[in-house]
């Protein structure tokens, strides 16, 4: 079973902004935001975040295109149906009531029925609906953080833990952040994890097993013990 997950995207004061933007643009946006996998929750430390910010901003405000899939150039699509447009203006409007800043985008598209405006948010806290819950939707909610144990509490604070994804080019920190995130599939430097070579999963209520690599091939398997003696 794979049930989801929240995932959560964190951007240490080392990292490499633009890998940092870039890898955030492939997480979220792919498929408007209705994939697994997609981050749900950009936390950032206070050294890169303005920066991050304004050029993640900037990215959604060049490359991102809502449309007709059909149409080349269109890079995001409609949402599945009304209902993930509400949960997505849910969201948006929580967050916003509770002191959340709106940078870009922010309600429904004018092409109308389930397009939905790339959103990105900034001064988001932990209380509000988009860091509690999976949106499923073009939305990017950016939380402050000042050092690695904060973010470790905040991207830990889910029952769910399928993917999570964290910039950095500290090697110590990379592998201490790495074991500590409670997922199944850890994104270092990455924006994209899944292959056909790799297994995917998750942990806690993101579901058990794992499909693909070796391991994908376990649930299909029985295990024989054999005691061989007295030769």
């Amino acid at each position: 079973m794979e049930l989801g997950g929240l995932a959560p995207f964190i951007v240490f004061d080392s990292a490499n902004v633009d890998q940092a933007v870039a890898g955030a643009m492939a997480s979220k946006f792919r498929n408007s935001g209705q994939t697994c996998v997609c981050s749900n929750r950009f936390l950032v430390q206070s050294g890169i975040h303005d920066a991050f910010v304004s050029k993640l901003a900037e990215a959604m405000r060049a490359s991102l295109r809502v449309g007709n899939g059909f149409e080349e150039g269109t890079t995001q699509g409609p949402l599945i149906n009304e209902k993930a447009v509400e949960k997505v203006e849910t969201h948006v409007s929580d967050a916003l009531a509770k002191g959340a800043t709106l940078v870009t985008g922010g309600k429904r598209h004018q092409l109308g029925n389930n397009f939905f405006e790339p959103t990105l948010l900034s001064n988001v806290t932990r209380d509000m609906l988009c860091a509690r819950e999976e949106t499923f939707g073009p939305l990017a909610p950016v939380i402050k953080f000042h050092t690695e144990e904060e973010a470790l509490v905040i991207a830990n604070a889910a029952d769910v833990g399928l993917a999570g994804y964290f910039y950095s080019q500290d090697p110590a920190q990379i592998w201490r952040v790495a074991e500590q995130l409670e997922v199944g599939m850890v994104g270092v430097n990455e924006g994209l994890l899944s292959a056909v070579e790799c297994p995917f999963g998750g942990v806690k209520q993101s579901g058990l097993g794992r499909e693909g690599s070796k391991y994908g091939i376990d649930e299909y398997l029985e295990v024989k013990y054999v005691c061989l003696g007295g030769l």
